[in-house]
């Protein structure tokens, strides 16, 4: 990781769960973390207790689902901390609905953030990346749910939004044939995070007595991605927590 120290990671959706154990993680090891988030002050919140690390946390108020937000959230990190090296999609939400009787707005709300966001923020990160002329990495925090569809009442089109990941990251293998940017994605089990707790399938207590994953778990394959040299490709991890049978 020491070839990392002083570099730019941008991390989306940092501002809890995954996106924050990330952010801690990189910002230990040395990084210029761009935390992005419509929630900044949770960031903010973050960045306090990350003052003893040889890193650096900044906190950049950003909505994934706005292409304007996105745009204007890179160009700050370009402007203020440099090109970026490292780009973490972790932004992510879902919507407790059904395709049988759900509506549009949820639908559409589900894909703009878990698909056209991650697809807006790999674009500029990609333009800042080339423009730096070195190495970089894109890691995708995708989810087993994208390739083996749980018995959960309400999932609706968050499964397919993950699938849907994965055939983008190939596509954009494919277009980056020739540079020195890595495309990887990280896919885990069920991860006690906030986001599972607004199923009402799930409340803090049930999900207590589910196998999980910490969201530290997914901090670490990250950044075993990253420790790689620069010639191996991690093109996917799943993890699931030890007794998961879906």
């Amino acid at each position: 990781m020491d070839r990392w120290a002083g570099k730019v990671a941008v991390v989306t959706g940092a501002s809890a769960g995954i996106g924050a154990a990330i952010v801690k993680q990189l910002v230990s090891y040395g990084m210029v973390v761009a935390g992005l988030a419509r929630r900044v002050e949770k960031i903010k919140e973050l960045e306090q207790g990350l003052e003893e690390y040889s890193g650096k946390l900044h906190a950049v108020k950003c909505d994934v689902s706005k292409e304007e937000s996105v745009v204007a959230a890179f160009a700050w990190v370009q402007e203020n901390l440099g090109p970026a090296s490292v780009l973490v999609n972790n932004a992510g939400i879902t919507k407790e609905s059904s395709l049988i009787d759900g509506n549009l707005e949820d639908w559409r709300a589900v894909f703009d953030v878990n698909v056209f966001g991650l697809c807006l923020c790999t674009k500029e990160a990609v333009r800042t990346m080339r423009e730096g002329g070195g190495e970089g990495v894109i890691i995708n925090v995708n989810s087993f749910a994208g390739e083996r569809v749980p018995f959960i009442p309400g999932f609706s089109v968050y499964p397919a939004s993950k699938r849907a990941i994965t055939a983008l990251a190939q596509t954009l293998r494919h277009e980056l044939t020739g540079t020195q940017i890595r495309v990887t994605g990280i896919s885990p089990g069920l991860v006690a995070t906030e986001l599972m707790v607004s199923y009402s399938t799930y409340s803090e207590e049930a999900l207590a007595s589910f196998p999980t994953l910490d969201p530290e778990d997914v901090a670490t394959a990250a950044i075993y991605i990253l420790s790689c040299p620069p010639h191996v490709v991690v093109q996917d991890i799943v993890l699931r927590p030890l007794g998961e049978s879906w």
